[in-house]
């Protein structure tokens, strides 16, 4: 079966085709020009419908399955923030590093050297017989440094609950199992068989 993915993030689209080995994952990319996707979603379930949507429409082929992620770090010495903001934290052409320091500096300017947090991941399937979406979360904390530079995004900050070590410094393997992504896209796989 053959899975558009509507991002071309290229973290996500390697963690997705590691954790969907069954199936054919292709970046929407792969098969048209990008576009710009405006997502104005009150919640990485919106968010995440929002793009699935929009790349099924363009692509217009009923026989493709759309599958959009939406997922994000919530740090709560900050509120909940950057929550659906996460890839944009830093600004709107901000990169993964730009994201990652400003984070620190904003949990610095606190006055502290971690707080709780957690990811949440919400993923979105588009076809011709329905819309569906799941989530998958993880806790842990964010720390006011970076340690590690394996992963993407906020890794090398974020220790898992249970974990003396950054999602930067542990092995893939050991990330496969508890990344908020995996959970969620475990829900999703159920939903991929009854299609």
């Amino acid at each position: 079966m053959k899975l558009v993915l509507a991002t071309s993030n290229k973290g996500k689209v390697r963690e997705i085709k590691a954790l969907c080995e069954d199936y054919e994952v292709i970046p929407y990319s792969e098969l048209m020009e990008e576009f710009e996707i405006i997502e104005d979603g009150d919640s990485f379930k919106e968010n995440a419908l929002i793009k699935a949507r929009a790349v099924f429409k363009a692509l217009n082929d009923e026989n493709i399955i759309v599958l959009a992620d939406d997922s994000g770090i919530s740090v709560d010495i900050l509120d909940g923030k950057p929550g659906i903001y996460s890839a944009r934290h830093a600004g709107k052409d901000a990169d993964d590093k730009d994201n990652l320091y400003k984070l620190i500096e904003d949990i610095k300017a606190k006055g502290v050297k971690s707080s709780p947090a957690h990811y949440t991941a919400a993923i979105a399937i588009v076809t011709k017989k329905g819309e569906y979406c799941v989530h998958g979360w993880m806790y842990g904390t964010a720390l006011s440094e970076s340690v590690g530079d394996g992963g993407f995004g906020y890794d090398p900050m974020f220790i898992p609950l249970g974990f003396d070590k950054t999602l930067g410094e542990l092995d893939d393997e050991v990330k496969k199992k508890l990344s908020h992504r995996s959970k969620a896209l475990s829900l999703a796989k159920y939903i991929l068989k009854t299609l």
